[in-house]
């Protein structure tokens, strides 16, 4: 009967093609070879779920970041707007309209455009909130139900 060492587990697996079944209780790993592989792979799945976990906060940190600099060109739209605009409007309204209407209706526009945005910065600020890494989270409770044996 030629025998073979199974790579890893140190148990000898028979390759006789005699009429039994040829599966014994050496063919199956042992419990110590189980918990060898377990304590190897478990590493390794815990520094990929850190690794998506760092992919995932990245995204997000870049959405909040696109957010906050739309609330900041909102704010420079709106001061800019404010410096270059409201002089020249004023006074071309002023010619039909008495000059503190004219002031007002000018501001009126130019709160409207900053505030048309803000709300797009709001979006985007929502889109990367909450910074936890969800779908990194997701797959540790997966792997943990998995080694539980919830998923057989």
């Amino acid at each position: 009967m030629d025998t073979t060492r199974v790579a890893g587990y140190g148990c000898v697996m028979s390759t006789s093609t005699s009429g039994d079944s040829g599966h014994t209780a050496h063919d199956d790993p042992t419990l110590g070879a189980l918990v060898h592989d377990l304590s190897e792979q478990v590493p390794r799945l815990v520094r990929s779920e850190i690794r998506l976990a760092q992919a995932e906060l990245t995204e997000k940190g870049k959405r909040a970041g696109r957010g906050a600099g739309m609330f900041g060109t909102a704010g420079l739209l709106g001061f800019l707007g404010l410096c270059c605009v409201v002089a020249t409007a004023i006074l071309a309204l002023a010619h039909a309209l008495p000059d503190w209407l004219a002031a007002l209706l000018v501001a009126v526009v130019l709160f409207a455009g900053a505030a048309v945005v803000a709300l797009v910065g709001t979006r985007e600020m929502r889109q990367a909130t909450p910074p936890a890494p969800e779908h990194a989270i997701e797959g540790v409770k997966e792997d943990i139900a998995v080694v539980k044996g919830a998923h057989r």
